[in-house]
């Protein structure tokens, strides 16, 4: 079992217990986060795919809990009124929810004010939470961990940027390796004296102490955190760009200059009413893009990620075997989503395998796209037949699942709204398609007409059905039926057929075995 490390040196068991007793383990049942922050208090329950959890819950109150901490050295009394607030309610929820403990991790604010015990007696006395406060340098690694559990094969530096501090980790091969804690968190900037050059003074020498400590030249920076949020918000309004999920959304180091210029530019009121970020948010966005700005200068990354997952998620990376860990989140996510969701549990797999020959050969990156939409195929049965093909597009696109970019998340809509349906045009969904190169496109529209012929072909194995052989230099796509394939190839399962085949630019033969 592993532990956390406190700011008082003492290392914890956060949940109380091992979340996962097996290294077969693949689901979490209302696990419980509470994270009290320097500018935000935030619970969240995860549920569902053990290593790609859901949000069962998730509540925000922007307590402000470090406004003002780098003046007075105590909690802002109005945070401490709210926050108390909030985690009354959390605890009732959780007690509501059935969750036998509710995690509670406290950070800069709570660990830096001088009635920060205080405040954590309080707390356990009026609402029976224990607030276990951490170290710097361990909420950067468990940011860090965080990062991991949304990207594997995560390579870089990640960045977590909250109310009165920055963290930062290098993340490489799934492990965390050196990190820090800065003073850069947009509360204690408010604080800075000397005007504007005291602030870009302050800001550059903290920055250009954590390059000298960490590194120049990480290829990727993985922002964590809601300043970061907010800042790509904007990003995506500045830019058009056609998609509004955040997680995994990517900036350019150019993107930044030019987003940091255009906000510098704009009216509070102005970016809040494009975005409907909240005013307290907003409030700390241009002290923020400033720490980015030179951020980007100094570390020279080639890209920018923005990551949904940080400390919360890194609790529950924390607590993962080896086994679970290597497991890809996409398909694990896929394959809770299937038992949950689809007609005939289990049909995924086996209609994968039949459309194998299809697609033999693909490199790895493609093949987990192929195999995630088999398991997803049927997930939106319930939904109303005119707007089933939609909601597949909707629900993958905006669906809570790590591993998966936005051009790869479009591609698996597509690919699923053309199981339901034959035809693209029209699709107020069109926006999107541009994420995708025109081979892109086609390769969704060859993947879903696979699945609607192989999906109504047999409702139990196709493969018991018949077998399917791509001849590339012949222009032909066979179908060899056996006895039970003859009894189900009927008018509609032709139609598909030659639907497939077509969309692959070859001829349909059907052959009788």
């Amino acid at each position: 079992m592993n532990g956390i490390l406190t700011a008082s040196g003492e290392t914890i068991e956060p949940f109380g217990r091992s979340l996962f007793d097996r290294a077969s383990e693949r689901a979490l049942s209302r696990v419980g986060v509470v994270d009290v922050g320097s500018n935000s208090i935030r619970m969240v329950v995860f549920d569902g795919a053990a290593r790609s959890p859901a949000y069962f819950y998730n509540e925000k109150v922007m307590a402000g809990l470090g406004s003002g901490l780098a003046t007075t050295g105590r909690l802002n009394p109005e945070g401490v009124r709210r926050g108390m607030s909030a985690l009354r309610r959390f605890a009732v929820l959780a007690e509501s929810m059935g969750i036998k403990q509710l995690t509670c991790v406290a950070t800069a604010a709570v660990r830096e004010a001088e009635d920060g015990p205080a405040f954590r007696k309080a707390v356990e006395k009026e609402t029976g939470l224990r607030l276990h406060v951490i170290e710097g340098e361990e909420e950067a690694r468990l940011s860090a961990q965080g990062v991991l559990l949304g990207w594997p094969d995560a390579r870089g530096l990640v960045c977590d940027i909250g109310g009165n501090s920055m963290e930062l980790a290098e993340v490489a091969d799934g492990k965390v390796g050196r990190r820090i804690s800065t003073p850069l968190g947009p509360f204690r900037l408010q604080q800075v004296k000397g005007g504007a050059s005291g602030l870009r003074d302050h800001i550059r020498n903290a920055i250009a102490d954590a390059a000298e400590r960490l590194g120049r030249g990480h290829e990727q920076i993985y922002l964590v955190g809601g300043s970061w949020r907010a800042i790509a918000r904007l990003d995506m309004e500045r830019a058009k760009y056609p998609m509004t999920v955040l997680h995994e959304y990517r900036l350019s180091p150019a993107a930044v200059a030019d987003t940091v210029k255009w906000i510098a530019g704009r009216s509070m009121s102005e970016m809040r009413a494009m975005t409907g970020i909240s005013q307290s948010r907003m409030e700390l966005v241009p002290l923020a893009s400033q720490v980015l700005r030179q951020l980007v200068q100094a570390m020279q990354p080639k890209s920018l990620a923005v990551s949904s997952y940080g400390i919360r998620e890194g609790l529950l990376y924390e607590q993962m075997p080896s086994g679970l860990r290597s497991r890809d989140p996409l398909i694990e996510a896929a394959r809770f989503s299937e038992r949950q969701m689809a007609r005939m549990p289990g049909f995924g797999k086996k209609l994968y395998h039949f459309l194998e020959p299809l697609f033999g050969g693909l490199p790895p990156e493609r093949d987990r796209l192929v195999r995630a939409a088999c398991l997803l195929h049927d997930t939106t049965w319930r939904a109303h037949p005119d707007y089933r093909a939609d909601a597949c597009f909707d629900n993958v696109t905006r669906a809570n699942m790590a591993a998966l970019s936005h051009p790869e998340r479009v591609f698996l809509g597509l690919s699923l709204l053309h199981r339901y349906k034959n035809s693209r045009a029209n699709s107020p969904l069109a926006p999107l398609f541009a994420l995708l190169s025109d081979k892109e496109i086609r390769e969704a529209e060859v993947l879903g007409k696979a699945m609607r012929f192989g999906a109504m072909f047999s409702v139990k194995d196709p493969a018991e059905a018949g077998a399917l052989k791509l001849q590339p230099k012949k222009k032909v796509l066979e179908l060899k039926l056996t006895r039970i394939g003859r009894a189900l190839m009927g008018e509609v399962a032709e139609a598909r057929f030659r639907s497939l085949a077509d969309a692959l630019g070859v001829a349909p033969m059907v052959i009788q075995d």
